[in-house]
C-alpha cells in the first residue's frame, strides 16, 4: 500500500483553552478555516520554569485529529499539488517516506515523484516501544508486514539503511518547526538518535498553527511540505 496525504488554507487566530495558574502567559493558536477549534487561555510559569507547564496535549491532538480530518475531505487533490513542489526539497540519496494512517495526507503521488528523481525510498519500522524506529528500503509493490506499532513495514530481507532526509506525518506544525505528533515519541527519538538526517514535516497547510508547546524531548523540524510548496525552518 502507498503513503497518503492533505492540503493547507487561510490561518486565523484562536487561543489555547489550558490553564496554569501563575503569571499569565497568552498562547494564541492559528487554525484553519477560521474555525475556533481551540478556546481559553494558557497560564503558564515564568519563562525559567516555563517547559514545566504542561499543555493537555490529549485534548489538541483531538482537535488537531478532527480538523485533518475536515482539511482531508475538502482536499482530494492535495496530495497531488504536494507532489509538485518535490523539487524544492533538500537534496537527499535515500528518502524515508512512511505508510500513511486514516486522515494522514496520501503519499502516493510524492513517492511517484521522489523515485522519478532517482531517489531511493525506506520505511520505518518499529521493533521495540522505546527505541528509536529502523529503515528499511522499499519500493512500490514490496511486500509488507505489520511491525509492533502496527504499521505496514518491510521485511528483514529488504535490508537496513540510514535515510538522509525523513519525511515525518504529524498533527500539527507551526513556524518555528515544532511538530505535534501522535504522542508515541516514535519520531522524536529517531530524530534524536539520527541528528544527521533531515527533517520535513508532510501535512496539509491547514495543520499549521501559530505556537505548539515545547516539551524537553521535542526535536524540531527543518522544513514542511504541503500543498502550497515547501517551507524551510531557520
Amino acid at each position: 500500500m502507498e503513503p497518503t496525504w492533505l492540503p493547507r488554507s487561510e490561518r486565523i487566530s484562536t487561543p489555547s483553552r489550558f490553564l496554569w495558574r501563575r503569571q499569565p502567559l497568552f498562547l494564541p493558536y492559528r487554525l484553519a478555516r477560521g474555525t475556533s477549534l481551540l478556546e481559553g487561555v494558557f497560564l503558564a510559569l515564568p519563562l525559567t520554569t516555563r517547559s514545566r507547564a504542561m499543555i493537555d496535549k490529549r485534548a489538541l491532538r483531538s482537535e488537531m485529529r478532527a480538523l485533518r480530518m475536515g482539511l482531508a475531505k475538502d482536499g482530494a487533490d492535495a496530495a497531488a499539488r504536494a507532489a509538485d513542489h518535490v523539487h524544492r526539497l533538500p537534496q537527499a540519496a535515500c528518502v524515508a517516506v512512511y505508510h500513511p494512517i486514516g486522515s494522514e495526507l496520501d503519499m502516493g503521488p510524492l513517492v511517484e515523484a521522489l523515485i522519478a528523481r532517482g531517489m531511493d525510498l525506506c520505511l520505518p519500522v518499529t521493533l521495540t516501544p522505546d527505541a528509536p524506529m529502523i529503515f528499511r528500503r522499499w519500493t512500490p509493490g514490496d511486500p509488507l508486514e505489520v511491525d509492533l506499532a502496527g504499521v505496514p513495514a518491510p521485511f528483514p530481507l529488504a535490508g537496513t539503511v540510514v535515510p538522509d532526509l525523513i519525511l515525518a506525518p504529524l498533527l500539527a506544525f507551526d513556524g518555528q518547526g515544532r511538530r505535534l505528533g501522535q504522542g508515541g515519541g516514535h519520531y522524536d527519538r529517531t530524530f534524536a538518535a539520527l541528528p544527521d538526517a533531515i527533517r520535513i514535516g508532510f501535512a496539509y497547510a491547514g495543520q499549521e498553527v501559530e505556537a505548539l508547546p515545547i516539551e524537553p524531548h521535542d526535536i524540531a523540524l527543518h522544513g514542511v511540505l504541503t500543498e502550497t510548496g515547501y517551507t524551510a525552518f531557520a
